[in-house]
Parts: structure tokens; C-alpha cells; sequence
């Protein structure tokens, strides 16, 4: 059996040696600025494709907390890069908050105000801060938080609203990407909401903050946590009636230890206790999507029946954090036994030891997707360096 020394230095080499030397030597735009827009499946760069906001705010995510964990000027250099190139062409001087994407060129290409990228943002710039202690950066985090509070806080029904047009009147078309439902109200931005402002309150411990960290860990536990199954429900209208009828296996493991974080980092000590049995649910809940390989299959619907077994590259990342996590609250050792099992099913399916970086998804047969991006505006290094970073921090030496 691994030992937790060695899962640390595999993991430590897999961010170091691959994941973050991809980004910085095959996806900078060194004649433009930022990031180029995609990269395919078959590791073709595609120069001309538009750029993600989502992608740039997680790429500034990445390097800041790479910088901060790893205490690397280099990192640090590549983050202020990102973060210089964000806040020049990102940012709506005009109406406040960040666009959805961008031409090549830098110009914008929609500037519609989705508040799941909103909260990305918010979340890289608080990393920066903390790995750098820029005060533009911090203060501009406070300002998307004002932004996010002002047009999206339903304060009448509680939550937040998902997607705005650039002068912030509320969109007709609400989805997130083309799978989604065109509800109100989702998990999903939820989830990355709490994600950001539990960042936020890190470097800006506000009143007000905590009192909106604490509501978003309430909606979790009173609306979206199903209360007979432990998994999560997907979509909700405006009244918080829930409107899917799937779960996301990768989304339950991932909420798992993202709520128990933002209640450590409010410091609730009697918020904390309640949620270690909630966490320890959802976990065991998100445990029904592992195979016998040691992956996470992406999603059940439970009306239907119907599975997709596919295992795309983030709850497999997730699942690593989210079971480690899991076994450290509970020292149940069946946690930690998933924690080696998804991690070797990275390792011998998902990392691209030829190219770099991960594959999208493997199907239930074992073949690798060479059709959705290897890097692009969902493809990016978030998910696998988090799980790198987390697993450097929790393991200690032995």
C-alpha cells in the first residue's frame, strides 16, 4: 500500500513536472497577451480561438496558489502576468464586473455577466492577493462582492440569481453552457460562490461577508443538499423548487469538503460540528459513482436510470480531495483506501505523460478523449493542481 509520503511527492511532481509547465510553455499567447483560447483533444493549438474569462480567471488562480503553496517567484511572476491581462481587458470599466469572453485580439466578444465566472474571478483575485498582497487586486475583489450582492442577491427568496446582461438587467437565456437547464437558480454557481467568498473572507474578514458565507452554507444544508439521498439537486426556480432530476457525482464529492472549508474559515466551531456529519454524507453519497477501477463516473438521473459513465479529468481530481478530506474528519480508512484508488486511475488513464496536462474524460472501456479539449474554456488547470496543492498541504510528514 502507497504510504502518504509517497502519494505527496507523486502528486507534488505531477503539478510541477507536468500540469503547470504545459500551461506556461504551450498555452501562453506570447504575441497578444494572456492565454490562447483552446487546444484540442488531438493537441492541436487553435491561435485564433476566443478567450474564456472562466479560463483566465482559474489559470490566475492556479499560479497564485502555486506561488503561495510552493513559495515560487516563478509562479508568482506568471500569476501577475495573468492578473495584469485580466483586469486590462476583462473588466467592464463601464458597467463594473468581468465579460464572458473575448476575441484573440483582446476586444470583447460577449459581455454578458454570468455570475458563476464573476465568482471565479472573485476567487483568483483573492488567491493573488494572498500569494501576492497587491491591493488593487483585493480591492477590486471587494468590488465584484458588492457587484455579485447588489445584482444577483434575490432578497426576497434568498440566493443568487444566474446571469445578467452587460449593464446588469437579468437575461432570458440563463445557461451556463448548452447542457444546462434554464433555471433561475443552480448548484453549480452556488457552489463557486461559496468557493469565492470563502476566499474572499480569508483576506477580508467583513461582517457582511461572513453573514453572506454563512446563508450560502444554509442553502446548501436547506435547498439544494437532498435530504434522502445526500446528493446534491442540480437546477431550482425562483422559489427554490427543484427542477432536474439528475446527480452529479463529481459535484457531491466536490461540495463535500468546500462547505466544511467555508465553516473553518468563518472559525464557527459549532457550525463546524454540525456539517462533519453532512460532509461525511455527502461523501458517502458521491462513493455510489466510483467504479471498480477507482474512477467517478460524471452523472445518474434518477427518474431515468440512466448513467454517463463516462469519467471526465475534474471529479477525478475532486474525488482525490474530496475523500482525503473525508478520511481526515472521520479516520475511517476506507476514505483514504478511494483516495489511492482514483489517484492511481489518474496516473495510468488520465494524465497525458507524452503531451502534458490531462485528458478530458475516459469511457467506461478505457479509451481516452482526444475529441473534447485538452485545454480550453472549460479545460483548464484548476481542478488537477487544486487536488496537487490540497494533498501538499494536508499530508504531513511522516
Amino acid at each position: 500500500m502507497m504510504k502518504l509520503n509517497q502519494l505527496k511527492k507523486e502528486v507534488r511532481k505531477e503539478l510541477i513536472d507536468n500540469i503547470l509547465p504545459f500551461w506556461i510553455s504551450k498555452m501562453k499567447d506570447m504575441d497578444r497577451g494572456g492565454y490562447y483560447g483552446r487546444m484540442t483533444g488531438l493537441n492541436e493549438l487553435i491561435p485564433e480561438a476566443p478567450k474564456g474569462g472562466i479560463l483566465h480567471a482559474r489559470i490566475l488562480w492556479t499560479f497564485s496558489s502555486a506561488a503561495l503553496h510552493l513559495h515560487s517567484d516563478k509562479y508568482l511572476a506568471e500569476a501577475n502576468e495573468v492578473y495584469t491581462y485580466l483586469v486590462d481587458h476583462f473588466f467592464d470599466e463601464t458597467y463594473g464586473g468581468t465579460y464572458w469572453m473575448l476575441h484573440v485580439d483582446g476586444t470583447p466578444a460577449n459581455m454578458k455577466k454570468q455570475i458563476y465566472s464573476q465568482a471565479f474571478v472573485l476567487y483568483a483575485l483573492a488567491e493573488f492577493y494572498r500569494a501576492s498582497e497587491h491591493e488593487e487586486a483585493r480591492d477590486k475583489a471587494k468590488e465584484l462582492f458588492r457587484l455579485i450582492e447588489e445584482h444577483s442577491y434575490d432578497k426576497q427568496g434568498n440566493g443568487y440569481f444566474e446571469a445578467y446582461s452587460r449593464d446588469w438587467m437579468i437575461l432570458d437565456d440563463l445557461r451556463l453552457s448548452e447542457k444546462d437547464a434554464n433555471e433561475k437558480k443552480t448548484m453549480n454557481t452556488h457552489l463557486h460562490l461559496l468557493e469565492a467568498y470563502t476566499n474572499l473572507y480569508r483576506i477580508w474578514p467583513d461582517k457582511y461577508v461572513a453573514r453572506q458565507l454563512k446563508n450560502l452554507i444554509d442553502i446548501f444544508l436547506e435547498k439544494i443538499i437532498d435530504p434522502e439521498s445526500g446528493h446534491l439537486n442540480l437546477f431550482f426556480d425562483e422559489e427554490w423548487n427543484c427542477k432536474s432530476s439528475r446527480y452529479s457525482y463529481g459535484h457531491d464529492i466536490e461540495a463535500s469538503w468546500l462547505i466544511e472549508e467555508a465553516a473553518l474559515v468563518l472559525g464557527d466551531e459549532a457550525l463546524i460540528r454540525k456539517l462533519k456529519p453532512v460532509t461525511l454524507r455527502i461523501a458517502e453519497a458521491a462513493a455510489e459513482g466510483l467504479t471498480k477501477k477507482g474512477s467517478l463516473i460524471n452523472e445518474r438521473d434518477f427518474v431515468t436510470g440512466h448513467l454517463d459513465e463516462w469519467s471526465d479529468w475534474w471529479p477525478q481530481a475532486e474525488a482525490v480531495v474530496g475523500f482525503f478530506n473525508a478520511w481526515q474528519l472521520s479516520g475511517d480508512r476506507r476514505y483514504l483506501d478511494k483516495v489511492y484508488c482514483s489517484w492511481k486511475f489518474i496516473k495510468e488513464n488520465l494524465v497525458d505523460n507524452e503531451s502534458g496536462e490531462w485528458f478530458w474524460s475516459v469511457s467506461p472501456q478505457g479509451e481516452k478523449d482526444r475529441v473534447n479539449d485538452k485545454a480550453g474554456f472549460w479545460k483548464c488547470p484548476y481542478h488537477n493542481s487544486r487536488m496537487c496543492l490540497e494533498l501538499i498541504e494536508r499530508i504531513k510528514e511522516e
